[in-house]
């Protein structure tokens, strides 16, 4: 049985390329009406204009609101509303990753990773979740990832605040359940996107020894799996962080 979000109305952050894009174009394929949001304007209107020369009669609109700050979302999402009549689905996948040596941090660096991958995790669930609950139903889907359970060598603050994401998921999940809003996460192990091109060669070469299904995740690989949370099949999961990592040991 194909995965059908038909009618459904889904929010993307960071939605302009790498999984955020797959996740997209998977959401669309499977019929939903998506919002691609981006760092600015601009490469978000490029990944619509991508998105519908593949899929010509997807519906779509592309938004870059600053995800740290609660007017902008919730304006955001009020213009969503306003166009599509709901919001069903948020996908938080929008965040950075670090390799910074310990003794390197500046304030600059902690902020910045903190905002992205906590704060706008915070602030666009609380925003989302507002409308979900006068519908009655909803889900939200985030992004960690497998070095929030095992850490990593280099970049103490990626894995930490991924282990917040973790928090958060599990702790939305208990309390927006009652409302019949699902919250849950996947966390991607190595993964072929311009964040993993980014990392030294000497943190990615040892990972992939250890991955045993022998090959580099694909972000379509993450796109699947935030397609079957977002769907009726995952009707019944919620507080779950399912790693997509190939059976990385790690």
């Amino acid at each position: 049985m194909d995965i059908t979000l038909k009618d459904k109305v889904a929010i993307v952050t960071g939605g302009t390329r790498g999984i955020g894009f797959a996740i997209v174009k998977k959401f669309v394929e499977a019929q939903a009406k998506v919002v691609i949001w981006g760092s600015r304007m601009e490469t978000a209107e490029a990944a619509l204009v991508k998105l519908r020369e593949a899929f010509p009669d997807c519906d779509a609109m592309a938004m870059a609101p600053s995800l740290t700050d609660q007017k902008q979302v919730r304006e955001a999402m009020e213009e969503v509303v306003r166009k599509y009549g709901r919001i069903d689905i948020l996908a938080n996948n929008a965040g950075i990753s670090q390799s910074i040596p310990l003794e390197n941090y500046t304030d600059e660096d902690l902020d910045k990773i903190i905002d992205l991958n906590i704060k706008a995790v915070f602030v666009c669930s609380k925003a989302a979740a507002a409308h979900m609950k006068e519908a009655g139903e909803g889900c939200i889907i985030n992004t960690s990832s497998v070095v929030s359970f095992y850490g990593q060598g280099l970049g103490c603050m990626y894995p930490a605040s991924k282990s917040a994401v973790n928090g958060l998921t599990r702790s939305l999940s208990r309390e927006l359940g009652p409302h019949g809003i699902r919250v849950n996460a996947v966390a991607p192990g190595v993964t072929r996107t311009d964040m993993v091109a980014a990392l030294p060669e000497s943190m990615v070469a040892p990972l992939l020894q250890r991955i045993p299904l022998a090959r580099m995740g694909e972000a379509e690989d993450i796109a699947k799996a935030a397609l079957f949370l977002a769907s009726d099949m995952a009707s019944y999961i919620t507080g779950a962080v399912i790693p997509v990592d190939g059976g990385a040991i790690l």
